[in-house]
């Protein structure tokens, strides 16, 4: 019988299907845990759990990101990517400068809002008094990380003249706690504010950030009513 060349063999082997990729896993993880972090917090949660979740072994997720807390800080990471993209450059809808703004306090407080965050929020915050490193951690993968993109992209607006900003990190502070107002700390309470009201919430805040950051610019009053 005639024998395959060594070479052929190998290159039949790449073509047949074989263990999920290390990038694939990877992400199959970092799924799972952020499921299992968001529902159930820190603490409660184990990593075998997660790793009967995402249908790995514990020394696999070891292999991956050496401790729980670094897992942590992938699935908040994870999480927020969500609304890092609406930052994006390339996905940003098109229009003004103003229904540019209002779409990131929209998609902003849409994000927070949601349940399952306070929830998250909640858990964490309570975690945080017995171990301020949860916080920490927290913090650096989700809030800092989006502030960082949210300030480059009023960066760019300003680079490209639509606004005038002399601190990018300053103004996106600004521009958060403003649309975000008495809001987020009724949502934290149980009390979610109605759709208009968020809609007259973050439209005055984009007017008045663009009153300080937009040279010339004079609210429209009755474009402020917009949803």
């Amino acid at each position: 019988m005639k024998q395959v060349p060594a070479k052929v063999k190998s290159s039949a082997d790449k073509k047949r299907p074989g263990r999920p990729s290390d990038h694939a896993k990877r992400n199959r993880i970092v799924e799972a845990a952020s499921r299992r972090f968001f529902d159930d917090g820190f603490a409660a949660t184990s990593i075998e759990q997660v790793a009967a979740d995402a249908g790995v072994s514990k020394v696999t997720i070891y292999n991956h990101f050496g401790d729980k807390r670094a897992l942590f800080s992938a699935a908040v990471g994870h999480e927020c990517e969500r609304m890092r993209g609406v930052f994006s450059l390339d996905t940003m809808v098109a229009g003004t400068i103003r229904q540019r703004l209002i779409v990131v306090g929209e998609a902003m407080f849409a994000f927070l809002s949601r349940p399952q965050m306070i929830q998250f929020e909640r858990r964490i915050a309570a975690e945080t008094e017995h171990d301020l490193a949860i916080g920490r951690a927290f913090l650096e993968a989700g809030p800092w990380r989006m502030k960082a993109a949210f300030s480059a992209w009023l960066a760019h607006a300003s680079a490209a003249g639509e606004l005038s900003i002399p601190d990018p990190q300053l103004a996106a502070e600004q521009f958060v706690a403003m649309a975000k107002g008495m809001g987020d700390l009724e949502r934290r309470f149980g009390v979610l504010p109605s759709e208009s009201e968020n809609a007259r919430r973050i439209a005055g805040a984009v007017d008045v950030f663009l009153k300080a950051y937009a040279p010339g610019y004079l609210p429209d009053h009755q474009s402020s009513a917009e949803q």
